[in-house]
């Protein structure tokens, strides 16, 4: 199997020995003299620092969670006392902690209390798997689950009537992969009063009969809260075990800091992450979006400031807030600028005018706004009310984020850049996916969009900063390595067929692809005087991988390991082979 490389192996060899080139005169670590010995030596090593001048190093020092020496495994030497645990790398590349940029990580609760579709391939097999969970758990007084994905139910999605036929006396609600809609029974519509003559909400739609309107059982985007207090919300110890399996996963796949985009104030969830914190529970960074309402407009911004005062602790603070601009491509109910190809178009989700003004007044409060954009009718809206803010309250450090981008005009990349405005990417999703590609994507949009969809490498050339992100639980497997790769490749894992890749001239660098993971992602979330990279002063957010990913084929980065993951200086996870 021969596939494409980015950056082949002669190449990356250059650069190596270009950047070790004199490094026993290099002075990566500032010529301070020497105050504390280390508790922790890592040396011998491939340490990528990720800094400005994208430095290599083969020792870092840590004293008291942070890193007090990056360079030379001679020049680490005076850190070492009888104490100081030192490990010798062999050569294994480190690099800073991985951050993940958009995650849910309050949703891995659904895995362990409800029933779970991810992975299934047909309608049979949902509802086989509904009906044995149904039969393992008799006493239910409501359903929920998860996983359900589109294609399986092109159009207008899955029927009420399938479970029905397992399910008539309590109500069941099922999201789908994306969270953009529920599929529901009968009686879950019952209970919330939809019927036929039930208007669709502000930015949502309730799918519906062509002959008599009656609703089918699917609903999408904003139409899903019509039935989310149907089934009580998981309970706050519920939510805390969910966490911290999240959290286990994590240390596994290297990340150090992920940015929870949408947190309800008031929440099981939320309570949840601060009572972890206040036990001192948590092993990640957490930076927090606090959801919006379309229809509070402006009104809700004090709310959101008195909430973020109680949210700003040591490991969980906030400072952005969540905007869904739109829905997705799947659902229909992503904003486009041209219609989809069956001639039928979906608005954004916010009337242009409240948008401008709440945006000016979330920027006045100091909020940065993370916003859902998958069309590029909602990535427009959404510029425009970042520019209005810049005309009400002056330019400033800003950082909002627009986060999906799967169809973005060329203009409005270059209005990005001169916003200040940081993409949060999702590489995991830059294949034509099967399924997806084939049954949605081209039938909705058509081969031209189709085409460009997830531009990442424009992004970059046009100065925008990118950082990248899995969306959990959309994203399953959510392993930054597997989104370097792809990122990289821009085809599914096993490839070899080039008509398969999506977009190849939007591939990006390895290097691009590290910097999305790590610094640019501690800049999306205001972290990077403290995490990103691996500099003297910032804390030991770290993590060893066994291969290095500038020296193998583009094709084997999803299938490198972490041997060692570190948060603050503490170990969260050691592979068994790393002595």
């Amino acid at each position: 199997m021969k596939l494409k490389k980015t950056l082949n192996v002669a190449l990356a060899s250059l650069l190596m020995s270009t950047l070790f080139s004199g490094f026993a005169q290099a002075k990566i670590n500032a010529t301070n003299p020497i105050s504390k010995k280390a508790d922790v030596i890592l040396q011998n090593g491939t340490v990528y620092t990720v800094n400005a001048k994208r430095d290599f190093a083969e020792a870092i020092a840590i004293s008291d969670g942070k890193i007090v020496y990056v360079g030379t495994n001679q020049g680490v030497k005076p850190f070492q006392n009888s104490k100081t645990k030192v490990v010798d790398l062999g050569g294994k590349m480190v690099l800073p902690g991985f951050i993940d940029s958009h995650s849910h990580v309050t949703a891995a609760v659904e895995t362990i209390f409800s029933v779970d579709l991810v992975g299934k391939e047909s309608r049979e097999d949902y509802l086989n798997t509904i009906k044995e969970f149904v039969q393992k758990n008799p006493d239910l007084k409501g359903l929920k689950g998860f996983g359900w994905v589109n294609p399986v139910f092109p159009g207008k999605g899955p029927k009420k009537e399938d479970l029905d036929q397992i399910v008539k006396d309590i109500p069941v609600v099922l999201t789908s992969e994306d969270h953009h809609s529920v599929w529901v029974n009968s009686k879950a519509l019952e209970l919330a009063g939809i019927t036929k003559d039930t208007k669709n909400p502000e930015g949502g739609v309730i799918e519906r009969d062509d002959v008599t309107g009656e609703p089918t059982g699917t609903l999408r985007e904003t139409a899903q809260n019509l039935v989310m207090e149907i089934i009580p919300d998981y309970s706050e110890e519920e939510y805390k075990e969910g966490i911290l399996a999240y959290e286990n996963m994590a240390a596994e796949k290297g990340i150090t800091s992920v940015h929870l985009a949408l947190a309800i104030p008031g929440s099981n969830a939320l309570k949840a992450l601060k009572d972890l914190e206040a036990e001192k529970k948590l092993h990640l960074k957490y930076r927090v979006s606090l959801a919006t309402d379309p229809a509070k407009g402006p009104s809700q911004v004090k709310s959101l400031v008195e909430e973020r005062a109680k949210l700003n602790g040591p490991d969980v603070k906030v400072n952005s807030v969540k905007v869904f601009m739109d829905g997705v491509i799947e659902g229909g109910t992503a904003a486009l600028i041209e219609p989809y190809m069956d001639k039928h178009n979906a608005k954004p989700q916010w009337d242009p005018q409240v948008f401008n003004e709440t945006a000016a007044a979330l920027d006045k409060a100091g909020f940065a706004m993370h916003v859902h954009s998958v069309g590029d009718a909602a990535t427009k809206e959404a510029l425009d009310g970042f520019e209005y803010a810049v005309e009400k309250n002056g330019k400033r450090d800003s950082r909002h984020q627009m986060t999906h981008l799967q169809i973005v005009q060329p203009s409005d990349i270059q209005r990005m850049e001169k916003l200040n405005v940081v993409a949060v990417a999702n590489p995991y999703w830059f294949i034509k996916s099967p399924g997806y590609y084939e049954n949605i994507e081209l039938p909705y949009l058509g081969e031209e969009r189709a085409s460009r969809e997830y531009p990442m490498k424009s992004l970059i050339n046009n100065g925008v900063k990118v950082a990248s992100a899995s969306d959990y639980p959309i994203t399953w497997e959510f392993d930054p390595l597997y989104g370097i790769q792809v990122g990289v490749t821009r085809e599914a894992f096993g490839n070899t067929d080039p008509k398969l890749v999506l977009g190849p001239e939007e591939k990006a660098s390895v290097a691009d692809l590290i910097a999305s993971f790590t610094i640019n992602g501690a800049y999306a979330s205001f972290s990077d005087k403290i995490t990103g990279s691996v500099e003297q002063g910032k804390e030991a957010d770290l993590v060893v991988i066994d291969k290095n990913l500038f020296k193998i084929p583009s094709t084997e980065i999803g299938s490198a390991k972490v041997l060692l993951t570190m948060e603050a200086g503490e170990e969260t996870f050691r592979d068994a082979t790393l002595k």
